[in-house]
């Protein structure tokens, strides 16, 4: 683990650098990037349900003596406002003293992600009309890279495409994405009506912009959904700090 001091901590007992609105860093790649980030909300997607692991939060699982979900956090902090998405009783995330709206579904049954970023997209068109876009992130995801909002703004900009959702190894992250909340009447259609649950299929319907990274040394986007996950987990952030 980093031997240097912890910064100063924000009344909500979140490192003042993992704040929502903090300045991005956004790597050695910064260059590619425009400095100015578009007002975004920040979505955590933490309604699943985690069979694999025996039920709970995977969020609220630590790697490295921290949670999954503070490390996400921290990926957001170039976000103007962060929510997260769950279901049950928010009493549950208290402990991590967040003081972060808890959203949850309103779509029947379990529909998936695409209901947690319907209610994001939702949420942002009533509370906070000024932020035109959603980056969403699932809480599982503990090596999220530090320039997330900035390249998917960047690729959608770059493919002048309305949604961008990551890319590594090959592999689509459909869940790692921007989404303009403008299409949230089109989203609430396609799950309510046409019970879609597939989130590549439609983002695919609208055009979407795919922003790259590696999956060496560590894929940013490794999702702990079993024990065998959490422990590999364990030994990448043991052997690779910064990540």
């Amino acid at each position: 683990m980093p031997t240097d001091p912890s910064p100063p901590r924000a009344p909500s007992g979140i490192p003042s650098r993992d704040r929502p609105g903090a300045q991005p860093d956004i790597g050695p790649d910064a260059a590619q990037h425009p400095t100015a980030i578009p007002p975004t909300l920040g979505l955590v997607l933490a309604g699943g349900r985690a069979r694999r692991l025996g039920g709970g939060d995977k969020g609220l699982l630590t790697i490295g003596g921290r949670p999954i979900l503070a490390r996400v956090l921290a990926r957001l902090a170039p976000c103007a406002a962060v929510i997260l998405n769950a279901n049950g009783d928010p009493a549950r995330f208290e402990a991590l003293a967040l003081a972060l709206p808890v959203v949850a579904d309103d779509v029947p049954g379990f529909a998936g992600p695409l209901a947690g970023i319907l209610a994001g997209l939702d949420w942002a068109a009533a509370h906070r009309p000024d932020l035109a876009h959603v980056v969403s992130a699932p809480a599982d995801c503990p090596f999220l890279p530090t320039d997330l909002v900035a390249r998917l703004h960047g690729a959608a900009r770059s493919a002048s495409l309305p949604l961008a959702c990551a890319r590594s190894g090959g592999r689509r992250h459909p869940v790692a994405a921007l989404w303009p909340v403008a299409l949230r009447h089109d989203l609430r259609r396609a799950v309510v009506e046409e019970e879609l649950h597939k989130v590549g299929a439609w983002m695919d319907r609208h055009g979407v912009a795919l922003a790259e990274w590696p999956d060496a040394p560590v894929d940013p986007f490794l999702n702990v959904n079993t024990p065998d996950d959490l422990a590999a987990a364990e030994t990448l952030a043991a052997e690779h700090p910064g990540a």
